[in-house]
């Protein structure tokens, strides 16, 4: 299912988060991206902590990410994080990351997939998920 649902949050890059250059070193996106992530799932009403207490885990299985430029150290950052599909027990995240000049920094897309906490085997998301993504579903 097709799914329309965005959210931003803003996070401003720390000193030890660059590299000689003072570029911001291009393995911290990765957090950047879980940040916005946790904060898009929280946003629609569903915890990572709400979801594991119930047995469900939501690990990343594909990661993909362009880089355009470079951020630098205080730079503050907006990721948009979007939540564009629910397929089976995949669920699919696309990201954008700007700076204070909107100027594009990266994009990037994950999947994750509901597993099962005791088996780490595939599992339909919960009940609960649904009930909380039904207004964000596309009817095109």
């Amino acid at each position: 299912m097709k799914l329309s649902f965005s959210n931003t949050i803003e996070l401003r890059v720390r000193y030890s988060e660059t590299d000689q250059m003072g570029y911001c070193y291009y393995g911290n996106y990765a957090q950047y991206f879980e940040v916005g992530r946790v904060e898009a799932l929280r946003s629609v009403g569903m915890s990572y902590k709400e979801l594991e207490n119930s047995g469900v885990m939501l690990p990343v299985s594909e990661f993909q990410v362009k880089y355009f430029a470079p951020a630098y150290y205080d730079d503050l950052l907006r990721i948009e994080t979007q939540i564009t599909e629910l397929r089976g027990s995949r669920l699919l995240f696309d990201y954008r990351i700007t700076n204070e000049s909107d100027k594009e920094i990266c994009v990037a897309s994950t999947t994750l997939v509901f597993v099962k906490k005791e088996n780490m085997r595939p599992v339909a998301p919960p009940v609960e998920f649904i009930d909380r993504i039904q207004p964000y579903l596309c009817h095109d």
